[in-house]
């Protein structure tokens, strides 16, 4: 008899790691452009206890479930190499993938939180692709100097939202995640 419970209640540990594991978590997310700030962005998320899938190379077929893709845009050269790929590549990559998450109903937060210092021709592309497909934007101070994140907002009513410094996106991206009922 007590094998017999002993074997049960192993079957519904095991049943309850398999389900828990199975639940994908609301938040997705990925580097727009290879940089490493998405890392930075999952520590943040991670200070504020909220629980974020990161996919250095999240492709379009990998959503499923999620309530949030949070695309961090900054490029980075050796970031691409790293990943195999080259620009056009990774642009083709955030295309899809921004038309999927649309498609499937998934908020859009594009962030950027390397500030002036972390803008350039490559970083630029990648913002030029991704904001237009966002439904809020974080920066850094100093990312929109040049009011590139403005005009690639300029046919939508999309609020851009600042921080002084990356650790301080905390706040404007607690609001957001508060407001699109991910976090309470």
């Amino acid at each position: 008899m007590r094998v017999k419970w002993m074997a049960a209640l192993v079957v519904a540990g095991l049943f309850l790691l398999g389900a828990q594991s199975s639940f994908a978590a609301d938040i997705a997310l990925t580097p727009a452009g290879q940089s490493p700030d998405a890392m930075m962005v999952k520590v943040i998320l991670k200070k504020m206890k909220v629980s974020a899938d990161l996919n250095k190379m999240l492709k379009a077929s990998d959503l499923s479930g999620e309530k949030v893709l949070i695309a961090v845009v900054g490029g980075s050269s050796k970031g691409l190499g790293a990943a195999g790929i080259d620009k056009d590549q990774e642009k083709s990559r955030l295309e899809d993938l921004l038309k999927a998450a649309k498609e499937k109903g998934i908020k859009v937060l594009v962030m950027h939180v390397g500030g002036k210092s972390r803008r350039g021709k490559l970083s630029d592309s990648f913002i030029t692709c991704a904001v237009p497909s966002a439904d809020k934007v974080i920066v850094v101070k100093g990312s929109n100097h040049d009011g590139i994140f403005d005009k690639n907002l300029a046919s939508k009513d999309i609020e851009i939202l600042s921080a002084e410094n990356i650790r301080k996106t905390s706040v404007p991206l607690k609001k957001v995640l508060t407001d699109w009922g991910v976090i309470k």
